[in-house]
């Protein structure tokens, strides 16, 4: 054997046991890593059982109204940063609902917002808009409202980094497999200066260490499929390979089994009530219907529809053309048509026995200003007979959303019925 021989078998073995030495040493420093996030990390209340033990546990269900029961983020000894802490939000249950109805509402498909009862037009969606001040993150504290995040309907991943990214830098880093995913994915960060989680703006300044991402198990086009979940999954340990840092999943089996019990759930709840006023003969002229709404209160907004607002700007219901213009500040003039509909979308207005009233008595008055009728889908008149129980239905429905703590009108509801 020549010396070029033995000098190229010297180099070989040198250059594997250096490589064996690197991945070593690769191997300790990860795990060195990953000891010093998580050894000293708060529970997470979004992944941790028992989360609901505390602050959600001093209200009861029953309460009227919306609370919210996130508590502060104490300080331990000898730390000098506020560690984020995601606490849990009991939610109210509505008063009074009545148990028995004298009629039943018939529910479509979750999966078909097509098909509502009472009046066969679709409605079109409001975007999900930001609840009471009660529900805004505590700026004493470091906790997060659950409008954010909610382990309830979304599946969270929990990632911890080394050294804080941008948001732009977060973002950029699976773009294209988040892309790819077909229920909507919210994104969250701990502020290290104001000591709360807020939603990352991809266009913001600030730098996140604590991130928690989540994919939202339903909406009204079903539950979340098996390869969403997976690509949501590995993308997201990616992200934290990238970004050098550590990542919490839950298992994958229970989050499909949960959406899929969730989406029955809310197939069961999922109804729309519309009220029609036809013309008897002399069609109803767009400047008087425009008169009428906005002497309501009621707005034209840019999906062709007038919308009644409560203070806080979440829409209460709505008034649909019958025909298929629909109403817009430049055709109001020339505008002629020979029904509209009043439609309230019940999971996602709060009270809605009680907003279902009010819409009752504003058809009436359209159609006494108008010399219309007031009659559902089948052309009969509606009395105060028959929207009893309709009314009554409406209390039950959401009654069994407070009981889930899910309850109507409010931010996860609005999410889930998006």
């Amino acid at each position: 054997m020549t010396d070029l021989q033995m000098g190229m078998i010297g180099l070989g073995a040198a250059a594997v046991i250096g490589v064996v030495i690197y991945n070593k040493w690769q191997e300790r420093r990860h795990r060195k890593l990953a000891d010093e996030l998580l050894s000293s990390r708060q529970t997470d209340v979004l992944l941790d059982d028992g989360f609901d033990s505390g602050a959600a546990a001093d209200e009861s269900p029953g309460d009227a109204g919306a609370r919210s029961a996130v508590g502060g983020a104490a300080r331990r000894p000898g730390e000098q940063r506020v560690e984020p802490l995601l606490r849990g939000e009991a939610d109210f249950a509505e008063d009074g609902a009545e148990g028995e109805t004298a009629a039943t509402l018939q529910t479509p498909p979750f999966q078909s917002p097509a098909e509502r009862p009472v009046v066969s037009q679709s409605a079109r969606r409001e975007p999900a808009r930001k609840p009471g001040g009660e529900e805004r993150p505590d700026p004493r504290s470091g906790t997060a409202p659950l409008y954010l995040l909610s382990p309830a309907i979304d599946y969270i991943a929990a990632i911890e980094l080394s050294e804080s990214a941008g948001a732009y830098q977060i973002f950029e880093a699976q773009r294209a497999a988040i892309a790819r995913l077909g229920k909507p994915v919210n994104w969250i960060g701990f502020n290290e200066e104001s000591h709360e989680w807020e939603p990352i703006a991809e266009d913001s300044d600030c730098a996140y260490r604590h991130i928690r991402v989540g994919l939202q198990l339903v909406d009204r086009k079903g539950p979340v499929r098996d390869g969403d979940l997976s690509v949501f999954h590995v993308a997201m340990q990616e992200l934290a390979d990238e970004l050098l840092g550590v990542v919490e999943l839950p298992l994958r089996e229970p989050a499909l089994a949960m959406a899929a019990e969730l989406d029955e759930f809310c197939a069961g709840v999922d109804i729309q009530i519309g009220i029609n006023v036809v013309s008897q003969g002399q069609v109803f002229a767009g400047t008087k219907l425009r008169g009428l709404a906005e002497s309501a209160g009621m707005v034209l907004d840019g999906e062709g529809r007038f919308a009644r607002c409560d203070d806080e700007g979440n829409v209460l219901y709505v008034l649909l053309n019958q025909e298929d213009q629909p109403f817009s500040t430049e055709t109001m003039r020339s505008l002629a048509t020979h029904g509209v509909t009043f439609l309230l979308d019940v999971p996602r207005v709060g009270n809605g026995d009680r907003v279902l009233i009010q819409m009752v008595e504003q058809a009436r008055r359209f159609a006494d200003a108008l010399h219309g009728a007031v009659v559902d889908d089948n052309r009969r008149p509606l009395s105060d007979a028959a929207i009893e129980p309709i009314r009554r239905q409406v209390a039950q429905f959401q009654a069994s959303m407070a009981l889930r703590h899910l309850p109507a009108g409010r931010a996860l509801a609005q999410r889930l019925f998006a």
